[in-house]
């Protein structure tokens, strides 16, 4: 009874820890923030100063690790008896745990190309935009930002 508790709390704990996990991603196209100058109104004119590409980078919503815990404390509960249950039990929950997760976001997107551009304005400010498609822009062409999109001018 003693190692069930613990068992139980053990898998409580994990659940806890994995609970915190990143939740911020959804099924639906992602957001990306941008850095505005101060005082930028929109429309807003002037010439591409830059452009980085980044690679996104997946996030999982924890579920994976969670049901890994769970799966892998269950199957760590059948071995042994005694102490040696109760530490086959936590490998399982922590080895369930990261396979679940690694599961989880080897079946997501994994990842795509962001494009963050620097543009210099005409008011001599500087706006920095993100966005995941750049279409035919290239560093010195004449824009216009729009919306938080940057547009050939």
């Amino acid at each position: 009874m003693n190692s069930n508790i613990k068992i139980s709390g053990l898998i409580i704990a994990v659940a806890a820890v994995v609970g915190c996990a990143d939740t911020n991603s959804s099924q639906s196209s992602p957001t990306y923030s941008s850095y505005p100058a101060a005082n930028v109104q929109m429309p807003s004119y002037g010439r591409i100063d830059s452009i980085q590409v980044e690679r996104s980078q997946p996030s999982s919503s924890g579920m994976g690790a969670v049901m890994g815990g769970v799966v892998g404390g269950v199957l760590g509960n059948q071995v042994g008896g005694g102490s040696g249950r109760a530490a086959a039990t936590a490998a399982g929950v922590v080895g369930g745990a990261i396979v679940g997760d690694r599961m989880e976001k080897s079946r997501q997107d994994q990842g795509h190309d962001i494009y963050k551009i620097g543009v210099r304005l005409d008011n001599g400010g500087y706006y920095t935009v993100t966005q995941d498609s750049i279409s035919d822009l290239r560093v010195g062409d004449r824009i216009r930002i729009d919306n938080n999109r940057v547009y050939r001018n």
